[in-house]
């Protein structure tokens, strides 16, 4: 377990992560502190518990929005896969009523190919 100082609203705090996420830890405290940074820009100076509070409230907002949003895009994209087999079923059909279609095109041609040998070949001689 690793430790890093990061600092949020003037205050600096020793936090312990797990090796090799110690950037990621360090971008998530500079997420915070400019939200804290805007926040105290809009509203002034309202107390630091106040503020790092909604700096925090903000951030589970944008989650639950992201959350919500993730939800209705798996929705959605079950829905697309749902519409893809349908398409590859419709596909697979329509291409054995072809191949089915031309091999009973090809039979007639064939019989009649046989047909036509038989009465050219066995008829009348031409010359």
């Amino acid at each position: 377990m690793n430790h890093i100082n990061v600092t949020i609203n003037g205050r600096q705090y020793r936090m312990a992560c797990e090796e090799g996420q110690e950037a990621r830890l360090l971008r998530l405290a500079e997420s915070l502190q400019s939200r804290v940074e805007t926040l105290r820009g809009k509203f002034g100076e309202i107390g630091d518990a106040r503020l790092t509070m909604m700096a925090a409230l903000t951030v589970c907002d944008e989650l639950l929005d992201a959350n919500q949003r993730i939800h209705g895009l798996e929705q959605e994209l079950g829905s697309l896969r749902d519409v893809r087999v349908a398409a590859l079923d419709r596909a697979k059909a329509t291409q054995a009523a072809v191949a089915g279609a031309l091999n009973a095109a090809a039979d007639r041609i064939e019989r009649t190919t046989q047909v036509l040998n038989r009465t050219v070949g066995g008829g009348v001689a031409i010359g």
